[in-house]
């Protein structure tokens, strides 16, 4: 298996000059930049020393916007402009923001053409590309302030199951925040990164990512400077937000508030719970205090006990793509070395205590949980901008879904199967399946299904100009790439006449929360039902290649080759076999194709050795063999 060398040969930087690159941990609650001081990682305070930032951004009519606890303040008072966990949002349409499952304050435009809604504020209609530049334009002035000079560039990480869509929106943020991007890196990945080199552990690590609004499980094997992401999944709309809210709620009950609730009331009540949540990070009760509509107040409290039955259903939510990592990587809990703990609210005892009882270890959390992806992605950072030269690390990741092309039956033959580590390149050779045929639309699929209509569409192109040959002589060779980022893309190329097409996959907007773990539970569900069905459609496709070619052969040279007894039995063979293709037995579209094969092999030598008779028609037997 090919590694990638991430350090980069002939550009190692002066003896004396040290270029000035960071890591940021774009968050969907909160976000932080790091970087490598004195060979040490390190996480950027404010100038009032607050080392996160909240991903929060307020706008103003004509006034610079706020950004994190300045912009805070108004998620109360003004929801409609203060725009809180926009990570969300990113790379989604307005369907699938409406399945994420929060209660979004926002007023959405939907525009025709574009694939992210637009969220309209006092400062206009704007994008969650544009918001989340913003809280990187904050970071980035922040690492320029502390280190004294422009970044040379910069390493973003991102959720492991961030599709296309959702890392393009991330790169877009970035280069409209005026940041060079030299890698976006997944978060849990960035975490082994920081983890593996502090411990200097190798063998195979768990990594366990519960963030503010996203959860990311990893396997990966730590060996000799060299990660390797082994499998991965997760669920991008669960986090710390959910755990507030399932709090927030159970407030509601007790303090009889309705559901209809306005949002800067729900907005305050997920401030008390998240304050609660983290008051029992370290005690055993926390009080609540809510001012009522009426003028009122309600005063409660909230036991560790009482907590913990609200949050295990989500808690219990995780183990589930924990345990599909491990099969989908071939391993056993007694093959984990380690499992380590990333994210916020992985600071809960009680996450910390399912994620041991379930792996069967206690969890490492000797590395701030908050802290640790951002450290990871600098320590990235400086190896891609030169800094370390020398450097030996090596970081696999992989994609998450199979990548593969549309064929004849509505199939879909997958290219890159999913958990394939990048940067990865793959090529396969297809053809025409009509003669004279001068087109072919590349149909590009997402997902771990047979059929077509079973997984995602990500793009279409055409490849144009195949010279016009019989059905199956052409060779088109579709080439799949996908980068560093896990960006894809697709190139065309027919063979004989060197034409080519090609397309960078950019879909306009990502998949729901819970497709990219809906189509692997269904592809396994459905598993013999889909070989059945590939079956079938692949022998119905044959059949048709089959008539079509006879068909063609008939017509051409039937008329003098075939006998008139001969020409009755194919053609009893052949309607026998249009009936039998229309049926769902795949075993008897192939006998009777086999029967019309049979059938068929004098005509097909009569006619190879009439082509060879005209082939040579006025030329000697000595012209071919000084060939």
């Amino acid at each position: 298996m090919a590694l990638l060398q991430i350090t980069e040969p002939g550009k190692t930087a002066a003896p004396h000059y040290h270029n000035l690159a960071a890591g940021i941990d774009l968050g969907t609650t909160n976000s932080l930049v790091a970087t490598v001081r004195s060979g040490l990682a390190e996480t950027l305070p404010d100038i009032k020393g607050h080392h996160l930032l909240p991903s929060i951004v307020h706008y103003v009519k004509n006034e610079t916007p706020q950004i994190g606890t300045a912009a805070k303040q108004y998620a109360h008072t003004d929801p409609l402009n203060t725009i809180a966990s926009v990570k969300r949002l990113m790379g989604r349409g307005l369907k699938d923001i409406k399945t994420i499952g929060t209660r979004l304050p926002y007023d959405f435009v939907e525009k025709e053409g574009q694939g992210m809604p637009m969220i309209r504020t006092v400062a206009g209609e704007l994008s969650p590309v544009q918001i989340s530049a913003e809280i990187l334009k904050n970071l980035k002035q922040r690492a320029e302030d502390s280190l004294g000079g422009a970044l040379t560039g910069v390493v973003i990480t991102v959720p492991a199951y961030f599709d296309d869509a959702q890392r393009q929106a991330t790169k877009d943020a970035a280069i409209l925040a005026g940041l060079k991007v030299l890698r976006l890196l997944n978060e849990p990945t960035a975490a082994a990164v920081a983890y593996g080199l502090d411990q200097g552990a190798e063998g195979i690590h768990v990594i366990y990512d519960l963030g503010g609004g996203t959860f990311d499980i990893s396997i990966l094997r730590l060996q000799r400077g060299v990660f390797e992401v082994l499998a991965t999944a997760g669920n991008s709309a669960l986090g710390g937000d959910d755990f507030d809210r399932v709090i927030a709620q159970w407030m509601m009950q007790e303090a009889n508030i309705a559901n209809d609730a306005q949002q800067s009331h729900i907005r305050e009540l997920m401030d008390i719970a998240r304050t609660a949540k983290e008051t029992l990070s370290t005690q055993d009760t926390a009080s609540l205090n809510i001012q009522l509509a009426d003028g009122l107040q309600w005063h409660g409290t909230l036991n560790r006990e009482q907590l913990n039955t609200l949050i295990d259903p989500l808690i219990q939510k995780t183990m589930m793509p924990c345990r599909r990592t491990l099969r989908d990587a071939g391993l056993t809990l007694d093959d984990i070395n380690e499992v380590v703990m990333v994210g916020g609210s992985t600071r809960m005892p009680r996450v910390r205590e399912k994620v041991g009882d379930f792996f069967k270890r206690t969890p490492h959390v000797n590395i701030d949980p908050d802290k640790v992806v951002a450290i990871g992605a600098a320590i990235q950072a400086d190896i891609l901008a030169g800094n370390k030269p020398d450097g030996e690390m090596l970081l696999l990741d992989v994609i998450p879904l199979s990548l593969g092309i549309e064929t004849m039956g509505g199939l879909v033959e997958k290219i890159i199967p999913r958990n394939t580590t990048i940067p990865v390149a793959r090529a396969q050779d297809f053809t025409t399946f009509k003669d004279g045929q001068i087109a072919m639309t590349i149909h590009i699929m997402q997902g771990e299904r047979e059929l077509v209509l079973d997984c995602r569409s990500l793009t279409r192109f055409e490849l144009r100009g195949i010279p016009p040959m019989v059905a199956g002589a052409a060779r088109i060779r579709v080439t799949y790439q996908v980068d560093a980022d896990g960006l894809l893309s697709v190139s065309a190329k027919e063979e004989i006449s060197g034409i080519h097409s090609d397309i960078i996959v950019k879909p306009s907007y990502g998949l729901q929360d819970n497709d990219i773990e809906q189509m692997l539970k269904d592809s396994l569900k459905y598993a013999k039902e889909d070989v059945i069905t590939r079956n079938l459609r692949e022998q119905q496709v044959e059949a048709d290649r089959v008539i079509n070619a006879l068909r063609a052969a008939i017509t051409t040279d039937g008329h003098h080759l075939l006998k008139h007894q001969e020409f009755v039995t194919i053609n009893i063979k052949l309607d026998e076999l249009l009936r039998i293709k229309e049926s769902k037995d795949a075993k008897s579209i192939k006998k009777a194709i086999e029967q019309l094969d049979e059938v068929t092999q004098d005509f097909a030598a009569r006619r190879m050795d009439y082509s060879i008779r005209q082939a040579m028609q006025g030329r000697s037997v000595d012209e071919f063999s000084e060939n």
